[in-house]
């Protein structure tokens, strides 16, 4: 049964997700409001689960979720997330990044619900969250609140523990008596009980879940060393001269969950720097809005709610909570994060506006015309959720390494604790303690996602989106670069400088039939055609088909029709040598008759000379590959001062010719516009898509750069040096402090406490080195 009351409290307050509820009086307050297993069963339909997941068949039956789990540490957390969803039925893949705290689980809807999976992940240990919901903040500023208490409670129990326990060491022999020690432990020990039964308690939750899914994480060594130090105190302290003889560990072991919990804390609020771009764009969503009714009222809504045709009105400092059009009063809107455009974008009535985007000014009332996942804030937040829960090659090596490193550690500290325990008790418990607590994966595991994540964020707040997190190595081996031409180097506005036609037909005639064919299509010369035509539309078409690299093949009431280059219409090039060799050409034919010929103008972007240059300057090589005329193409490359360039090629003509690049050593980063040069960026080392090229939903590269600025490309290529040189530097940090630390545990020269602090400076260091890229 579902828990009503707790529902309601989600749809009024929390969840961006509507749920129809029944009322109830009484309602608890908010601050204890949690998102339960149970309750994702409100989520098992498809209306429901289709906010937060993407169709990825024609069946509907295969979906793509994308969710936030709260309470990962490390590595091996996210392994018992990923353990506790692989072998459910219907789960066809899990993936689950610990660093950014995402997971993408892929699953069939006609075997699995989401409140199955979901139970998963709660019996692990773990809470979920769907992505696009806002709860999670909610949760995850109430577990930092519980965090700082038991770092705090730490801390002070650790000075009052350490103003007992120096006495005891600085004491000259005879000085204190047995009477007067035994009075400082006893102190000691009942203000460590805060500790262990307070501050400790998410070490030994997650040790137990350990213990419950026959699985391992970092807490259980950390658990296992904290609970053998007091232990050992503990019976030092109530039988000075028992078995485990008379030392006691209290300070140590204050002084250990205290670095620990401060190393984690920092951690916490650092990840949520590096890795939190993603988060930070999901916030711009309101959770309520404005709807104007017909009558003039206005209705405060659910953002979920609204539907396309409604009027909503958006107070300045508010987001737009969908794409529409403004239809009363003017502003300035933030697009920052959306298009690329830093500077304000002055908005008026007709003026199109953005969900997610800032409203900076006035207030206005616009008209919805996309909602949900059509808008294009759902389309770029689903591309950063794939690209959060991407793992690149470095990191799942380290994540190889992690796997097996915890049980290793155990093995070790036991073997450790019986080779000292033959000739000395006290140094046997302090090395075994030492090994359990200071070798520690965490800085292994993190060393390339939390570079890679702060990278993204840093990329994503100047306009380019990173699609596959391994892109950013690849980036850092390329030596060749390839452009298409239109609509990449050109400028996507193409003008018709002249037009012929045969005597059967006038120009705009030709014209019309031109841009009627056109309209469906995203290529910049099919805009020119729809922008050049100011007569509506009316020539039928019955079925259109876009040739990558060659045409449009359209069936209509008066034939069939091919719009395109003189290689896909099929004609002598001979016929058409009083047409000017350089220009863009297109031709329209008519039931394989010739019937018009358009002359295209295009002009060079104007970062396009600032952009080859500097990749000039990084030693690249430039080539132009498009399937345009060789002279069309020339022209373009004598400007730019670009040797290499292929012209007239089909999209099969571009894939061999990166073969054949790449089978002569050659790195290639493609350039196109995500969608015609599909084939090939998919095939490149690395691609780059600009983003006014194509549907963000249909780029097939590994970067998007959403406003289309070329001088970006060479700003890409040295952040993802920079990402690569951070990387290096937490690998050789990690590989360094293991190596040193872990003879200096096994031989029994770290205290615990020093342990702990280096265990909490290994994360600490990896996250702050990467949180260097973020600025």
């Amino acid at each position: 049964m579902i828990d009503t009351l707790k529902i309601k409290q989600l749809y009024n307050s929390k969840m961006s997700i509507p749920i129809k509820v029944i009322p109830k009086q009484n309602l608890s307050p908010k601050s204890s409001l949690s998102l339960e297993a149970s309750d994702w069963k409100a989520l098992d339909t498809i209306d429901e689960w289709s906010h937060f997941s993407q169709n990825t068949d024609k069946d509907h039956t295969r979906w793509e979720s994308h969710i936030v789990i709260e309470g990962m540490h490390c590595a091996a957390c996210a392994f018992k997330v990923e353990n506790a969803l692989k072998p459910l039925s219907g789960v066809i893949e899990a993936t689950v990044n610990a660093t950014s705290g995402h997971a993408k689980i892929i699953w069939q809807s006609n075997l699995i619900k989401p409140s199955q999976w979901a139970s998963g992940i709660y019996k692990a240990g773990y809470q979920a969250f769907p992505a696009s919901d806002l709860l999670h903040q909610d949760e995850r500023k109430k577990n930092q609140r519980q965090a700082l208490w038991r770092l705090l409670v730490a801390g002070f129990c650790m000075m009052q523990v350490m103003m007992f326990s120096v006495p005891t060491y600085m004491a000259i022999p005879g000085e204190m008596t047995s009477n007067m020690k035994g009075l400082m432990e006893w102190a000691s020990w009942v203000i460590t009980l805060p500790v262990i039964l307070f501050s400790c308690g998410p070490f030994f939750k997650s040790a137990l879940n350990d213990l419950r899914t026959k699985q391992i994480s970092m807490d259980m060594p950390v658990s296992l060393g904290i609970l053998i130090m007091f232990i050992v105190s503990t019976a030092a302290t109530f039988d000075p001269y028992g078995l485990l003889g008379k030392e006691v560990y209290f300070d140590s072991l204050t002084m250990f969950v205290f670095f620990l919990l401060t190393g984690r804390w920092i951690e916490l609020k650092m990840r949520d720097k590096t890795a939190g771009a993603l988060d930070v764009l999901m916030r711009r969503m309101p959770r309520m809005v404005n709807r104007v009714n017909p009558d003039g009222s206005i209705e405060k809504i659910p953002v979920t709610l609204l539907q396309i045709g409604d009027t909503v009105e958006v107070k300045a400092g508010e987001a737009f909570p969908a794409d529409g059009e403004i239809i009363l009063g003017s502003t300035n809107a933030d697009e920052a994060l959306l298009t690329g455009e830093s500077a304000a974008v002055r908005k008026s009535i007709h003026a199109q506006v953005i969900a997610g985007s800032f409203n900076l000014t006035n207030p206005v009332h616009m008209r919805v015309e996309l909602v949900g996942q059509e808008t294009r804030y759902a389309k770029i937040v689903h591309l950063m959720e794939k690209a959060s829960t991407d793992k690149p090659r470095l990191a799942l090596m380290a994540d190889r390494i992690a796997k097996h490193f915890l049980w290793i550690v155990i093995l070790l500290a036991l073997s450790v604790g019986i080779y000292f325990w033959q000739f000395d008790h006290a140094k046997a418990i302090v090395a075994a303690v030492a090994v359990l607590i200071v070798t520690c994966p965490c800085a292994l595991s993190l060393a390339t996602p939390a570079a890679m994540l702060s990278m993204s964020g840093f990329l994503a707040r100047q306009g380019i989106l990173v699609q596959k997190m391994q892109a950013l190595e690849a980036l850092t081996q390329i030596n060749t670069v390839v452009f298409d031409k239109t609509g990449t180097l050109t400028n996507d506005q193409i003008f018709i400088e002249k037009i012929f036609t045969n005597k059967k037909i006038t120009q705009k005639e030709a014209l019309v039939i031109a841009a009627s064919i056109s309209t469906s299509s995203l290529h910049p010369v099919s805009k020119a055609f729809i922008n050049a035509s100011d007569t509506d539309l009316s020539l039928k078409i019955e079925k259109l088909e876009e040739v990558s690299g060659g045409g449009l093949l359209a069936k209509t009431s008066l034939g069939v029709f091919k719009l395109g280059s003189l290689t896909f219409c099929g004609l002598n090039g001979n016929e058409f040598d009083h047409l000017k060799e350089e220009q863009l050409q297109v031709h329209l034919m008519q039931d394989d008759y010739w019937i018009a010929s358009f002359m295209m103008t295009e002009s060079i972007k104007e970062d396009a000379f600032q952009s080859i240059a500097a990749l000039k300057d990084q030693h690249l090589n430039i080539e132009i590959l498009s399937g345009d005329k060789l002279s069309s193409v020339k022209r373009v490359a004598d400007q730019l001062t670009i040797q290499n360039i292929k012209g007239q090629c089909s999209p099969e003509d571009k894939l061999r010719h990166i073969q054949w690049l790449q089978s002569q050593q050659s790195k290639v980063l493609m350039v196109g516009d995500g969608l015609n040069d599909g084939p090939v960026l998919a095939f490149a080392h690395a691609s780059i898509a600009l983003g006014q090229g194509a549907p963000l939903s249909q780029a097939q590269s590994d970067f998007i750069i959403l406003k289309g600025e070329l001088r970006l490309i060479p700003k890409l290529i040295e952040e993802a040096k920079r990402t690569m040189k951070i990387i290096k530097q937490n690998l050789l940090w990690a590989a360094l402090y293991n190596l040193i630390c872990i003879p200096l545990a096994v031989m029994g020269f770290l205290p615990a406490w020093l342990a702990g602090l280096g265990m909490a400076l290994s994360s600490l260091f990896v996250i702050l080195n990467a949180a260097r890229l973020a600025f």
